[in-house]
């Protein structure tokens, strides 16, 4: 098997053996040789699969895999197929550098996500899906935030462990999956143990999904459009989104199954968001449908009223509105009478 620091003066070669952006590649060979005895806060009975897949080597092959495609980037359905490891940017503005946004204790999400102490949030720079309707558009459309090292991201996630967070909660992770893989390799040196959260716009390819297989431990994707057209006006260029999104859907659920709570806390599974959208625009009719047929009506979902029209939702009647008491409503009616009663 090829050692880890050679992998990584391969991709240095590639890319021209240049610091790009304020981060050096070469950072991604410069991990600790044993493990760090310090100590966590956070320990549980649950012991993450990625544990396993690290010490079988086989959590460095896939990290090898994804970095390999990068040099014609396909890891997301925009395939863009440019060379993002000779700096080159795809579709969602990045290249082969890593910007963090923020990160933290996070107590605005789900009940079981957030528990008593927060869930540990990493919010990444730029996006694959790019939605007109965007709430975080600084960071999703604008790449605001800073450049990060592999080291500092493996730090960010120990230190979200320390302050007693339940889980390490990837935010946009589609586009900067290599980078994920390789801080979160250098974190398990350090003796990160806590489930890994994939916060994803459900934009996703299936063989991609197949790659993240025991590395995540409860996925909570968005499932926004169920109606292709609507996903390439609303999040422009997005292409059969509703087909992407239930491949790898069926995908997750496969790999993790229904929402496993222990003790308030989720450790495995799955938890769909919808954001239900004026007009129905996002066929939330259709949605509720499609997950109690496909996976059950005991799936958890978050059916979400919290629709608002900021960035570019103006230029995009009807969603220049709020949704109406009325709609959510509606929405609601709809799921019950599908059979769903997971709600979040």
């Amino acid at each position: 098997m090829i050692s880890r620091r050679n992998f990584c003066k391969t991709c240095l070669a590639t890319v021209g053996a240049v610091a790009v952006g304020g981060m050096d590649l070469l950072g991604m060979a410069n991990r600790p040789n044993t493990q760090s005895t310090q100590n966590t806060t956070n320990s549980t009975a649950y012991r993450p699969r990625y544990l396993e897949l690290e010490r079988s080597g086989e959590l460095e092959r896939r990290e090898r895999i994804l970095w390999q495609r990068m040099e014609s980037c396909d890891i997301c359905p925009r395939m863009c197929n440019v060379n993002r490891m000779a700096g080159n940017k795809g579709v969602c503005s990045s290249d082969n550098t890593l910007v963090v946004s923020s990160h933290g204790p996070h107590f605005g999400e789900e009940r079981p996500l957030v528990g008593r102490r927060g869930s540990g949030t990493i919010f990444f720079a730029n996006c694959n899906l790019l939605c007109v309707f965007c709430i975080n558009w600084e960071t999703a459309h604008h790449g605001v935030g800073r450049p990060t090292t592999h080291e500092q991201l493996a730090d960010m996630m120990i230190s979200l462990q320390n302050r007693g967070c339940h889980n390490i909660n990837l935010v946009t992770p589609s586009h900067i999956l290599p980078h994920i893989i390789t801080g979160l390799r250098m974190a398990i040196d350090k003796g990160l143990n806590l489930p890994v959260l994939y916060n994803s716009s459900g934009y996703e390819t299936l063989e991609i999904i197949r790659l993240l297989d025991g590395i995540v431990d409860v996925y909570l994707p968005d499932f926004k459009y169920q109606d292709s057209e609507v996903g390439a006006r609303l999040s422009p260029g997005a292409v059969n989104y509703p087909e992407y999104a239930r491949n790898a859907l069926k995908e997750m659920h496969r790999q993790v199954g229904t929402l496993q709570v222990v003790d308030g806390i989720a450790q495995r599974g799955l938890l769909i968001r919808h954001l239900v959208m004026p007009e129905n625009l996002a066929g939330t009719d259709v949605f509720v449908k499609w997950v109690a047929s496909e996976l059950g009506t005991d799936t958890h979902v978050n059916i979400m009223s919290q629709y608002t029209p900021v960035f570019q939702a103006f230029q995009h009647p009807p969603i220049d509105r709020r949704l109406h008491r009325q709609e959510f409503d509606q929405a609601m009616r709809w799921a019950r009478e599908a059979g769903l009663h997971n709600f979040h």
